[in-house]
């Protein structure tokens, strides 16, 4: 039986349609695969950054001093104002910023805050970012949703990477901090030449590790913190200048990046946040749940978290995480100020 001729001008057709549309997606492909083949650099590669907080404001500035054409958004745009003043763009949302850039850094507040700039069906980065580009979280969140960010990433014909920091606002500033990265080798190495304006890339494995080796970073900082506090309140009882004691310990098995940071601004009553109290006890959070997750008992860490919990109770969930000798000094009945007056008027 012959075939019409309108059915055979309709397969015809179809095939030709078929044809076309699988050229047009491996042209695509074949584009995308040559940008991500090509070493990054500012002439080749446009930058999206979310965030502006404590840290985010002074990691994007690096970005556009090293020549990066760069779109920023932030919820409060007023936040933003500095960074604009030096070139970059705005966008109205994360959605609108992705589709303008190449590489989408985030830097925010909290997991929930993470989900919706990036994994938001409308509004977030990922349903705007064009194939081959690559996503880069820098926020302090859950292991597990830097998996699923990954594979969201991968089933779009994207990339991401976990790539939270440490360093507090000091190494954000100087763009000397610690970046634990997570995901692919091979994405990590092609933008590592963005991150080395920002720090110094340790690659820790696979989707995830980079979270892991930040709460476990988390870890260390605060049962540092207790040491540092207590040992402050204890040669402040004692009698000591306290001046005089940090510097003698400071070069001595006691010393420390948290002492060198935090110290002297503990004895200034200078609290103010170079990282929240409210995201550190978000962070140590994270961290018990992993640890409840492993079969793991982490004493110190869990007391950490009380003190710095009391702290949030008391109102003080805005200060910088040296904040956690006032939590201390209350158990004691006593102030390091106080203390250090006393001493001065004998």
């Amino acid at each position: 039986m012959r075939s019409s001729p309108h059915r055979s001008l309709l397969h015809f057709t179809t095939l030709a349609y078929s044809n076309t549309l699988l050229l047009l997606r491996s042209m695509a492909a074949a584009a995308a695969a040559a940008s991500s083949s090509k070493p990054v650099s500012p002439e080749n590669t446009k930058v999206g950054w979310i965030g502006t907080g404590v840290m985010g404001q002074s990691m994007c500035s690096h970005l556009l001093k090293a020549g990066y054409t760069v779109t920023v958004f932030t919820r409060t745009k007023s936040k933003a104002d500095s960074l604009l003043s030096m070139g970059a763009h705005w966008a109205d949302s994360p959605n609108s910023l992705a589709s303008k850039s190449d590489v989408v850094f985030s830097i925010v507040g909290y997991p929930s805050d993470v989900r919706h700039v990036i994994l938001h069906p409308t509004t977030g980065a990922l349903a705007g970012l064009r194939s081959g580009g690559v996503l880069v979280d820098m926020t302090t969140s859950d292991p597990s949703l830097a998996v699923e960010i990954h594979s969201a990433a991968t089933s779009a014909s994207c990339s991401s990477i976990d790539a939270p920091v440490s360093g507090g606002d000091r190494g954000a500033r100087l763009g000397s901090l610690s970046i634990f990265a997570g995901g692919d080798e091979a994405v990590t190495t092609r933008i590592t030449p963005l991150l080395n304006h920002l720090g110094r890339v340790y690659y820790m494995g696979g989707p995830g590790k980079g979270q892991f080796c930040k709460l476990a970073n988390q870890v260390t900082i605060a049962t540092t913190m207790v040491g540092l506090c207590e040992g402050l309140i204890y040669a402040s009882k004692a009698g000591l200048d306290l001046t005089n004691y940090l510097n003698a310990i400071s070069t001595g098995a006691a010393g420390s990046k948290s002492l060198d940071l935090y110290g002297n601004r503990i004895l200034n009553r200078d609290f103010e946040a170079g990282f929240y109290v409210n995201h550190f006890v978000k962070d140590l959070g994270i961290c018990l749940g992993e640890c409840q997750n492993m079969g793991l008992a982490l004493p110190g860490l869990a007391l950490a978290q009380q003190l710095y919990v009391s702290l949030k109770a008391h109102g003080e969930g805005d200060l910088g995480t040296q904040a956690l000798v006032l939590a201390l000094e209350r158990l004691n009945n006593i102030s390091l100020e106080s203390e250090s007056s006393n001493l001065k008027e004998k």
